[in-house]
């Protein structure tokens, strides 16, 4: 199944065609007030660590590492993928983030990392479209 999953510039005008709206980002972008934005949700949980983005910024790593090491957060913790999964699943999902070019940035690896733990739930449910981390929410109240 083809999951439409978009990445925005958090400063980027909202569309008709964005979907979900998910700030993958665990600082608040400056100068943006939360009403103008139209989020569906402020999720921290996927985005890169602080001292990932802290050794980033100072020039400590290269580009490179710092996909790798956030490649390696994201599968130490799978479970940071669930609820984008649910909103891929419902229909667009558009991540937005502060950096100037999101196809170049972390939200391309999230996506990807999205985009792989939804065709594997699709192979675990012999090739359908739901599974039980797509409801996890639902069996919580039970």
């Amino acid at each position: 199944m083809n999951h439409k999953i978009h990445l925005k510039r958090i400063y980027t005008p909202i569309d008709d065609k964005d979907g979900a709206r998910v700030l993958v980002d665990r600082l608040w972008p400056v100068g943006l007030r939360r009403e103008s934005l139209q989020l569906t949700d402020w999720y921290r949980d996927a985005s890169p660590s602080l001292s990932l983005r802290r050794v980033w910024r100072r020039g400590n790593i290269t580009q490179e590492d710092f996909m790798r090491r956030y490649r390696w957060e994201i599968v130490y913790s799978p479970t940071c993928l669930v609820p984008l999964m649910q909103m891929a699943r419902q229909g667009p999902l558009t991540l937005l983030g502060a950096a100037r070019d999101p196809e170049n940035s972390y939200l391309k690896i999230l996506r990807e990392a999205i985009e792989e733990a939804l065709l594997e739930e699709d192979r675990q449910a012999d090739g359908g479209a739901s599974s039980p981390p797509c409801y996890a929410e639902e069996f919580r109240e039970y």
